[in-house]
Formats: C-alpha cells, structure tokens, sequence
C-alpha cells in the first residue's frame, strides 16, 4: 500500500487538486468534470424513491447511481422480498417495514439506510448459494436498522464537529481543533467497527430465529474472502476496494471466526433451512459481472457500447472495469494502466491539455501530435521517484479519452507494447456493439461423469476457470460432485 500511495501522489485532476491513481487498490477521486462509465445511461424511477421522504431519498438516489442503477430480476427480488419479509418477524422490532433495492454492479455490497431501505448488489447475490447465506447478509443490514446505527454514527460525526469547533474558538488554535477532530474520528472508525461486528451478531440470531441455518453466514464470509483473495490475486497489483463489501467492514479471517461461534450459541434443530435449489432457480439468468450498458472486459478487451469505444490492453495485463474508469496491472505488479474520460474543453487544445495539470513531472519536450484510428491524440512521458509514464490523450466528440500507462522501468520493449496498445483504441460499429451479451448465470444439472474440471472448462472464462467454478458454488478444492445437485456456470 505504500507503494500503491507514493505513485498515487504523482497524479492530480485537472481541477481541484484531486488525487488519481494508477494502482486497482486505491480509491481515486475525481473532479466534477470526470465522466464516470456508469454515470452514461438514463436511470430508471423506481417505487423506491417514490416512497422515501426527501433526506432519505437523497441517499437513495446517489446508492442507486452509484452501483450501475436499478437491476430487475422479479423472481429474486420476490424471494429476497419473503425471506426479509420472514426475517423482520424474527427481528427484535417485528413492526419495522423494510424496502429492498437490487443494484445493478458486479461489486460485492450491501447497505441499510435508517428508515429501513435496504440495498444488496447483484455481485453480492451472485455469490451466495442458497437462502441461509442469503438471510445472513439481509438480517445483517436488518440489524444496523433495528439498533440505529446509522443514526449513531450521525450524531457521533456531529458531537465530533462540534467539540473540534469548541476548541478552536475557545483557545484561538485552529490547529488544536483539527487534532481534536481527527482523534474524534478515530474512534468513531472504531466505533463503527463495533457496529459492524454487532450486526453480525444480531443478524445471525434474526436468520437462527426465522429458522435459516445461522452457519450460512460463516459460509458466505468464506466465499467473500476467497473471492477477494483470487480477484486480488488475479489482478496481481491488487483489488478496487472503492466498491467492496470487504473494504469497509472488519477483516473477513476474524469475523469468519466471530460468525461460528454466534451460529453455534444459536444452533437448533429448527434453524436449518438453507433451500439450494430454490434459491439457484431464482438467480438463473442473472447477469454475472459487468453489465454491457456500463462497459466490460473480457480478457485484455475492454468495449463500452454505449459510448462506443474499444481498447485492448498489452499482453499479461489483468484489466477490471469500475464505475469511473477502467484499471488493469501486471500479475508482477511492475506495469499498470488507466482509461477514463473527462469532458472536453473545445477550446483547449491536447497538447495544451497534457501539459497543464493532469500529471505532474511531465517531459514537456516529449508532446507529439498524433493520430489513432483517425482521432486527434497526443502523447508524452512523466517520470516520478519509482515510475515512469506513457500518457495518451484522445478527443473523440466532446470528451478527452485519457490513457496513462506506468512502469517500474520503462524499457524499450515495455514502451514499444504501451506505443501498441494506444493504438487498439477504436471507436465500436453498432453492429459490433449490438451483439455484445453479458455474462450470465446458467444452472447445471450434474450428470454422472462431471467434475468441476470438466464443468469449469465449459466457463466463460480463460483466467483461472476452475477456482472461480469452485469459488462461486461454495466448493473447495477436490470436491466431488453429486449427480442431481444443481451448480453455477457463468456463460455468454
């Protein structure tokens, strides 16, 4: 992370000084003129929205933008529905309603608002296999409604705002009151860490009580961390946490062994429903991963139909696609790249562009006038204390398409596959763009004669099929499979 923060500083937003970062474990920041690839396409109104009062749906609305929109799947969303619907009666405040919203992102995420708004991403659902796994993320963010955490933390922020004013105006020392702020909010940090694992256990006596096997959710956490831990491993230089479960929650070893031990002081004969079957029946079809709307990747391609554009990444990158830009990097974390948008100036040229503001250390000597694919580019170099870069700058109608590639050693050949890749940037035909499918999730029926080589084999994927098979369905390595059982494929 150190690393990832030193080559974080070399990169700041055209305006405001906003700091970004070429690293996938980062959280970069954006300028307002920042074009997010989620951000492209009209929003759906939904009910939601319509029945929140106006502070609430406010939050409703930036959730909804920021993971992708609204995602409709009536089947899931009816179970999901019953299973709160069961759960609340179990709860400690059975009178509370809640609201669920499906989001439309591949990340792994849940939410709960104060009012009882409840929020879970696709990529969440997509990831559990059967309803008790299901029941312990929803009793979970149930469980931070029912003990008004959310209002807590409010009044938490707002007593630390106030004291920090207090000191700084009683003893004239703004500096004395920054201090008390920060110290403040550290142990709110901590507090909300307390939240989080409270939550836990209250959410696992809500899912034991309604009946719902309380080990589900010792099962799901497994499936997150091992999810996290391959995507990580995919990607080589680490995982976007922007828009992660995992990232803003306690360490998924140490709630794994708080979740056992809470199942375990409410395990009853009573509590064991975990419905496989009808829980995967209703998640068939569902897309998996990024949505064609939003832009996708698939290997070192990534297309964005709806803004029509194209870009292939040099050999032995790992690319992710997130709501503002596209990251990718070397499994040996020495190369890494970025693609995002900005809104044009028109009457800025490129070259003035790259040379005044968005990254700092550039070789001015090094701007080139160019054209890729028939687009007016520029291109140059920077260099930091450890990095090195290639930068492309592309205008394409009324947006700059920004390509800054970065390098530990920035030899001949490395430069010679940034050079190679810059020019795989294209704008898509509508043809092409029309028969983009997303992913998808397909049930399979095992047969005698499967195995989760075999089935893996038949996955959409080059990189790593069989420990994503295995991940996704919950199964370890060396598993067998029971003719009968249903599983998960992720196919075109």
């Amino acid at each position: 992370m150190e690393r990832l923060a030193r080559l974080s500083k070399r990169f700041r937003a055209v305006s405001g000084g906003a700091l970004l970062s070429l690293a996938l474990a980062s959280c970069s920041t954006f300028n307002l003129d920042q074009i997010g690839w989620s951000q492209i396409t009209p929003r759906e109104q939904d009910a939601v929205a319509e029945s929140l009062p106006p502070a609430q749906r406010k939050e409703h609305e930036r959730l909804v933008s920021t993971y992708g929109g609204v995602y409709r799947a009536p089947e899931l969303q009816a179970l999901i529905e019953q299973t709160i619907t069961r759960l609340g009666a179990a709860s400690e405040k059975p009178e509370l309603k809640y609201r669920v919203t499906i989001l439309n992102s591949p990340a792994i995420n849940a939410f709960a608002l104060p009012g009882g708004s409840l929020y879970v991403t696709r990529g969440l659902i997509s990831l559990a296999n059967d309803t008790a796994e299901l029941s312990s993320v929803l009793s979970h963010e149930m469980a931070h409604v029912v003990a008004r955490h959310a209002a807590i933390r409010e009044e938490q922020i707002r007593a630390a705002v106030l004291n920090s004013r207090a000191i700084s105006d009683t003893l004239s020392d703004p500096q004395l009151g920054a201090l008390a702020l920060a110290r403040s909010q550290l142990s709110i940090a901590k507090f909300s860490r307390g939240q989080e694992l409270e939550a836990d256990a209250v959410g696992v006596g809500i899912a034991a009580r309604a009946g719902y096997d309380p080990f589900g959710a010792s099962r799901f956490l497994t499936s997150m961390g091992r999810f996290a831990q391959l995507r990580a491993t995919s990607l080589g230089a680490g995982q976007s946490k922007d828009l992660d479960f995992l990232s803003s929650h306690p360490s998924t070893p140490e709630r794994i062994s708080i979740a056992v031990a809470n199942a375990k002081q409410f395990a009853n004969p009573r509590a064991v429903e975990r419905d496989r079957e009808l829980f995967l029946k209703a998640l068939d079809g569902v897309v998996f991963g990024d949505d064609p709307k939003e832009g996708f990747v698939r290997g070192r391609n990534f297309l964005h139909p709806n803004l029509g554009i194209a870009f292939t990444a040099p050999e032995n990158f790992t690319l992710e696609n997130t709501p503002q830009a596209v990251l990718g990097a070397t499994p040996n974390g020495k190369e890494a790249l970025r693609l995002d948008a900005i809104k044009a100036n028109e009457s800025q040229t490129l070259a003035e562009y790259i040379s005044n503001g968005w990254v700092e250390g550039i070789d001015t000597t090094s701007i080139e006038q160019l054209q890729i694919n028939g687009f007016d580019a520029v291109t140059a170099t920077a260099r930091g204390e450890q990095w090195s870069f290639r930068l492309y700058a592309i205008r394409l109608g009324g947006s700059v398409y920004r390509i800054a590639f970065a390098a530990r050693d920035l030899t001949p050949e490395i430069e010679s596959a940034f050079r190679q890749a810059a020019t795989t940037f294209r704008r898509v035909p509508p043809e092409e763009a029309q028969a983009i499918k997303p992913l998808r999730i397909r049930l399979h029926r095992v047969v005698h004669g499967d195995t989760p080589e075999k089935l893996a084999a038949r996955m959409a994927y080059e990189n790593r099929p069989l420990e994503r098979f295995l991940v996704i369905n919950g199964m370890q390595r060396g598993a067998r499979l029971t003719p009968g059982d249903y599983v998960k494929l992720i196919v075109e």
